[in-house]
């Protein structure tokens, strides 16, 4: 039978001696790598609120900067060193020095400060020049036909409520001079 063997396996699984997992491995940590890296950031396109660059030279030593804009608009900056002795920031509130851009960064940069200054002076007029009046949307024939199918209809219902409602006036007036006793008779 199957069970037996099964309960035999798991009794002898369960006494089995597992003192080698409760000791921690005794290897070295691997020695640190260098490594360098740097970004800048924004919420859009041409702002800058956040910049972080840190550079390690593999003795375990790690020196950084990191600028962001606080809450009251601010740009503080932090620069670091890490060891083994800890974290040492130095507090700065200057704004930090960001790459400066390529000339071909540069080029486009301004080329798109001209458009923008170029479109911005085309649009200061109101209407804007390219919305003429052969530009706006035109109804079609079916829909003119449509709109004055409707006005049609809107005139003839309007018509029909003022001849009832004069109706209901004259009938109200007429049974407001009538005496009691014809009221009561019919």
């Amino acid at each position: 039978m199957l069970y037996p063997t099964l309960f035999l396996v798991t009794l002898a699984l369960c006494g089995a001696d597992v003192s080698h997992l409760e000791h921690e491995p005794s290897t070295e940590p691997p020695p640190p790598r260098p490594y360098a890296f740097a970004y800048t950031a924004g919420r859009f396109p041409g702002h800058t609120d956040r910049h972080h660059a840190e550079v390690s030279d593999g003795s375990g030593v790690v020196r950084g900067t990191f600028s962001y804009v606080d809450p009251r608009n601010k740009v503080r900056k932090v620069d670091y060193v890490a060891d083994k002795e800890g974290f040492h920031p130095i507090l700065s509130d200057a704004p930090p020095e960001l790459p400066a851009d390529s000339e071909s960064v540069a080029k486009a940069k301004n080329r798109h400060y001209q458009l923008y200054a170029k479109i911005a002076e085309e649009h200061a007029s109101y209407p804007h020049p390219a919305v003429a009046e052969a530009a706006l949307p035109r109804q079609s024939a079916a829909v003119v036909a449509a709109t004055a199918k409707h006005a049609e209809l809107f005139r003839v219902i309007a018509e029909q409520h003022a001849r009832i409602a004069a109706e209901r006036e004259a009938l109200q007036k007429e049974e407001e001079s009538l005496p009691l006793q014809e009221l009561e008779h019919e």
